[in-house]
């Protein structure tokens, strides 16, 4: 099970910063939307540059424009890349046509997907999906919603959760066995993000060793 950092509402230089307190306990680096909305694809090359060994995946949220944009992602450094699932059919065949072509990887969103969307989506073996609840709706309703509801297990071989992960919540979701965990403020929001992110990691391996005494 991975650990994808969010890196959100921050500089450039405090992405970096904060990654590489934290890089010994995460295995992913997510550039944020919010990060490549303000900063550009530059912001992604800063952390490929400055991480040339972790997978950094672009949260670029594409939902149209998706061989310009992923061109754009994957040429800047990213390893992965995501596109959103309620995106036209041909948008996210181009998404993986790209990803095939530069050897890299998509993730695709199910943020406001409906079932009929993912039994659509269940075609597409090459990609992770992702379960998330919205920034915009755990801040609404002042609490976090679970991130797995409604998702099929078997929808892929590999799936991602997010959205407001903390240490707390993992006891349900480590049980789904899910391929990557990705995890924001819970780590770059703490008094101690290196304190908080060790603390993660641990509590990960310790479910991983216990599934396989």
């Amino acid at each position: 099970m991975k650990i994808q950092l969010a890196l959100d509402r921050m500089t450039v230089e405090e992405a970096i910063e904060m990654t590489r307190q934290v890089e010994d306990y995460v295995d992913w680096v997510e550039v944020g939307t919010s990060l490549i909305k303000e900063f550009g694809t530059s912001s992604i090359r800063a952390l490929k540059e400055a991480f040339p060994n972790k997978i950094i995946v672009a949260d670029i949220k594409t939902i149209d424009n998706a061989k310009y944009e992923f061109q754009l992602c994957f040429e800047a450094g990213a390893d992965l890349a995501t596109v959103m699932g309620v995106a036209p059919p041909v948008t996210i065949e181009t998404c993986l046509h790209m990803a095939a072509q530069y050897d890299k990887r998509v993730m695709v969103d199910l943020l406001n997907t409906n079932e009929e969307h993912i039994q659509q989506l269940r075609q597409y073996d090459a990609a992770i999906f992702c379960a998330h609840v919205s920034k915009d709706q755990q801040e609404i309703a002042g609490k976090q919603t679970s991130t797995h509801a409604g998702i099929p297990k078997s929808l892929s071989a590999e799936w991602a959760v997010a959205g407001g992960i903390s240490l707390e919540s993992l006891d349900i979701l480590t049980k789904l066995s899910p391929t990557v965990v990705i995890i924001g403020s819970a780590i770059t929001k703490a008094a101690n993000p290196k304190a908080a992110a060790k603390q993660i990691k641990e509590y990960i391996l310790s479910i991983e060793e216990r599934a396989h005494a």
